[in-house]
C-alpha cells in the first residue's frame, strides 16, 4: 500500500437513521440521530485520561517532516512522485489530541491558582504594575488641545461674568426703585401729589388755603436716571427729582425803598422782603425739599405783589399810584416816594454771584414781612368764608354765643356777659385765668348744644353746674346729653376746667355683645333700648378742634343723614 497514490474517499452511512424495528405491515421505526452535545458526551465517555501516549512527539516529528517536504517541493520535478505518496501512521485513538490539550489547560490552571494563592498572602510574592512609556505627543497637538481647553474655560468664565454683571445691575435697579418709592413717600408727607396718566404731579400753590392766584403752581415728579450703574453711587445721590415751571425757578423777593425827593437826602432806606439765601440743601433734608421751598417762595412773592398791585389800582388818592410791570410807585406824603418792586433772579451763576455779594443780614424787616403775611392770609380767609359749608357756619354762630367783655381797671376787672350779667374780679392774675378756664369749659358744652341742633340731634339734658362726679378745684363742670335722630344712640359730654373733656357713647342693646341676658326682659322689643355707656378715646379722634371731632362723631352715629 505504500506505493499507492493517496486518494481522498468520502464515506457516508447507508442510512442516516438507523431502523429500530419493522412492523408487521412493513412500517419502519427509526432511531432519532444524536445531537452534537449528545454525540460529544458519547465520545468523551470513551476517553481514558489515565493512559499516557507519545502522540505529541509523533505529531511534532510529522509536522517537521511535512515542513521539509513542502520546502523542497519545487527543487526538482523528479521528487514529485515521492512527495505525493501517503505514508499512513495510524493514531492510537481519534480523541488523543483533545485529551492532551485538556491536560495542558488543566496544568496551566493549577499553576495559575497556586500563583494567585501565593500573591494573595503577600508573604513570598507581590505584584507590581508594569510601567509603559507614554507615547510622546507632538508639541503642536498639545498646544492645540491646550488652546481649546483654555478657550472653553474662558467662554465659561465670560458667561459667568456676564450673568454676575446682569444680576448686579438688576439688584442696583431694584434698589434704586425701592429708594425711589421710599423717597416718593417722603415727598407725599410734605407736598400734595396726584397721578395724571403716567405722570406724578404736585401742587405748589396756596389754593387749598383759599388762594385765587391764577398760576397753576404744578411741578412734576420724575425719576433721576442720570447715574452710571457701573461706577460708585455718590453719597448725595437722590433717585427722585422734581421739575418746576420755568417761571418759578431761581429766587424772588420784594424790594421796598423810601426816597426823599431832595438832592441832598436821596434814599432813606431799602429792605428786601422774603429774600432767602442761596438754595442749599440742609443737613438731613433732600435736595428736592429746598428746591420746592424756593419755588413756593417765588410763587408767594408773586401773589403778594399781585395783591398789592390790585389794591394800589383800586385805592383812590390825590396822587394816583403807578403800577408799571414789576414796580409800584406811590407818594403817601409830599416829596416822599414809596417804591415796591418784585425782583426775580434765575439760577445762572452770574445772578447768584451778584445776589450773594449784595445780600446782608440787615436787608430783612421782619415786622413788614409779618404784616404782608397777615394781609395775604386775611385775603385767603375771606375766600374760604364765602364757600364755607352751612353746618360749619351754624356751628360758628353757636360758638360765638358766649361773648365776654373785659373792663380792666386799676384795682378790679369787670366781666360783662352777652346776657348782661356782670362779674367783678380782683387784680389777681390767677383769678382771671381760672375764670377764663371755666368759661372755656362751658363754651365747649354750648358748642355741642348748637351742633346738635344743626345735625338734627335731640338734647336730652343740659347743665352748667354738674353735681356728680369729681369736684373741680376751679369752677364747676358742665354736661350735656344728646340723642341721635333715630334714638338708637346717645352721646354724653362732661367737661370740666381741670378734668377736661370726657365723652361717652350709648349703643343699642342689640349691638352690645358682652351685655348679659336678662331673665326679666324676654321680649325682642326691649333690645331696641340703649345699653350702657362706653367712653370714647377723644385724643385719637380725627379733627383739628373739639367742634370738628364732635361733628365727625355725630355723623358716624347717624349715617342715614349723610
Amino acid at each position: 500500500m505504500s506505493g499507492v497514490r493517496a486518494v481522498r474517499i468520502s464515506i457516508e452511512s447507508a442510512c442516516e437513521k438507523q431502523v429500530q424495528e419493522v412492523g408487521l405491515d412493513g412500517t419502519e421505526t427509526y432511531l432519532q440521530p444524536l445531537s452534537m452535545s449528545q454525540n460529544l458526551a458519547r465520545l468523551a465517555q470513551r476517553i481514558d485520561f489515565s493512559q499516557g501516549s507519545g502522540s505529541e512527539e509523533e505529531e511534532a516529528a510529522g509536522a517537521e517532516g511535512d515542513a521539509q517536504d513542502w520546502a523542497g517541493a519545487g527543487s526538482s520535478a523528479d521528487q514529485d512522485d515521492e512527495e505525493g505518496l501517503v505514508k499512513f501512521q495510524p493514531s492510537l485513538w481519534p480523541w488523543d489530541s483533545v485529551r492532551n490539550n485538556l491536560r495542558s489547560a488543566l496544568t496551566e490552571m493549577c499553576v495559575l491558582y497556586d500563583v494567585l494563592s501565593i500573591v494573595r498572602d503577600k508573604k513570598f510574592m507581590t505584584l507590581d504594575p508594569v510601567s509603559q512609556d507614554a507615547l510622546a505627543a507632538k508639541q503642536t497637538l498639545q498646544l492645540i488641545s491646550k488652546k481649546k481647553s483654555l478657550a472653553g474655560a474662558a467662554q465659561i468664565l465670560l458667561k459667568g461674568a456676564e450673568r454676575l454683571t446682569k444680576s448686579v445691575t438688576e439688584n442696583q435697579e431694584n434698589k434704586l426703585q425701592r429708594d425711589f418709592n421710599s423717597e416718593l413717600l417722603r415727598l407725599r408727607q410734605h407736598w400734595k401729589l396726584r397721578k395724571v396718566g403716567d405722570k406724578i404731579l404736585g401742587d405748589l400753590s396756596y389754593r387749598s388755603a383759599g388762594s385765587l392766584f391764577p398760576h397753576h403752581g404744578t411741578f412734576e415728579v420724575i425719576k433721576n436716571t442720570d447715574i452710571d450703574l457701573d461706577k460708585k453711587i455718590p453719597e448725595d445721590y437722590c433717585p427722585l427729582d422734581v421739575q418746576i415751571p420755568s417761571d418759578l425757578e431761581g429766587s424772588a423777593y420784594i424790594k421796598v425803598s423810601i426816597q426823599k425827593q431832595a438832592p441832598d437826602i436821596g434814599d432813606l432806606g431799602t429792605v428786601n422782603l422774603f429774600k432767602r439765601p442761596l438754595p442749599k440743601s440742609k443737613p438731613g433734608s433732600p435736595h428736592w425739599q429746598t428746591k420746592l421751598e424756593a419755588a413756593q417762595n417765588v410763587l408767594l412773592c408773586k401773589e403778594i405783589f399781585a395783591q398789592l398791585s390790585r389794591e394800589a389800582v383800586q385805592i383812590k388818592s390825590q396822587i394816583p399810584h403807578i403800577v408799571v410791570k414789576n414796580q409800584i410807585i406811590s407818594q403817601p406824603f409830599p416829596s416822599l416816594q414809596l417804591s415796591i418792586s418784585l425782583c426775580h433772579s434765575s439760577n445762572d451763576k452770574k445772578s447768584q454771584k451778584s445776589a450773594s455779594e449784595k445780600q446782608s443780614p440787615e436787608d430783612h424787616l421782619y415786622v413788614l414781612e409779618h404784616n404782608l403775611h397777615l394781609l395775604i392770609r386775611e385775603f385767603h380767609k375771606q375766600t374760604l368764608s364765602s364757600i364755607m359749608m352751612p353746618s360749619h357756619a351754624l356751628a360758628k354762630d353757636g360758638a360765638q354765643s358766649i361773648q365776654l367783655q373785659l373792663n380792666i381797671g386799676v384795682e378790679q376787672i369787670r366781666v360783662v356777659h352777652r346776657d348782661g350779667r356782670v362779674i367783678t374780679l380782683s387784680h389777681q392774675e390767677q383769678e382771671l385765668q381760672d375764670f377764663l378756664l371755666s368759661q372755656m369749659s362751658q363754651h365747649q358744652v354750648h358748642a355741642v348744644q348748637q351742633l346738635a341742633k344743626v345735625m338734627g340731634w335731640q338734647v336730652l339734658s343740659f347743665s352748667n353746674h354738674v353735681g356728680l362726679g369729681p369736684i373741680e378745684s376751679i369752677g364747676n363742670a358742665s354736661a350735656i346729653t344728646v340723642a341721635s335722630p333715630s334714638g338708637d344712640y346717645a352721646i354724653s359730654v362732661r367737661n370740666g376746667p381741670e378734668s377736661g373733656s370726657k365723652i361717652m357713647v350709648q349703643f343699642p342693646r342689640n349691638q352690645c355683645k358682652d351685655l348679659p341676658k336678662s331673665d326679666v326682659l324676654q321680649d325682642n322689643k326691649w333690645n331696641h333700648l340703649r345699653g350702657p355707656f362706653k367712653e370714647v378715646q377723644w385724643n385719637k379722634m380725627e379733627g383739628r378742634n373739639f367742634v370738628y371731632k364732635m361733628e365727625l362723631l355725630m355723623s358716624a352715629l347717624s349715617p342715614c343723614l349723610l
